[in-house]
């Protein structure tokens, strides 16, 4: 079993609240090894009002949760009982688990945050074997050479007509190999 991206959905308004109750239960019921990060997508817009420029962070999907989760018995009916939840997305009722997000679908979300579906810390290395899987290198396979643990870039080696070649992405842009 592999940790996957579920959307949830709860009370619209009460996305915070349900990810800090969600949060609190999963330590509180040591579930911290199947349920790993909740996130509220979030993006930050600029309005100018009266020639004052101010930020204002609004929520993308009103009403949704992201939940990264390995889906067993006990983590979905701890996510499913928590207060505040409604539902999961992409599951019939009827006791039927939920379908996870498409790493595309959740890949672009978390980039328009600034996050990535890996954890720079503790999931990728430099030496680590990777697949380019966005942007003018999609397809390619390279070795990590260098971490940017600030940007969230990564330098990767790559065979670009037979010669090694550094190029420059994204962490959201690619996928470990196992």
């Amino acid at each position: 079993m592999e940790k996957e991206w579920y959307v949830v959905n709860t009370y619209s308004g009460h996305e915070s609240k349900v990810k800090e109750k969600l949060e609190m239960r999963a330590e509180s019921m040591g579930m911290q090894d199947y349920i790993f990060r909740v996130i509220v997508p979030t993006t930050t817009e600029v309005e100018v009002k009266d020639g004052v420029k101010k930020e204002k962070t609004k929520k993308m999907f009103p009403g949704y949760i992201l939940v990264e989760m390995i889906m067993t018995d006990e983590a979905w009916h701890l996510v499913r009982n928590t207060p505040g939840v409604t539902g999961l997305i992409g599951s019939s009722g009827r006791g039927s688990k939920p379908t996870p997000l498409l790493p595309q679908e959740i890949d672009r979300v978390l980039a328009n945050m600034g996050l990535s579906r890996l954890n720079i810390e503790s999931e990728i290395a430099v030496g680590d074997e990777v697949s380019i899987t966005d942007g003018p290198f999609k397809g390619m396979h390279g070795k990590v050479d260098s971490i940017n643990t600030e940007t969230n870039r990564l330098s990767i080696l790559i065979d670009l007509f037979g010669q090694e070649t550094s190029v420059e992405v994204e962490l959201y842009q690619v996928s470990k190999n196992e």
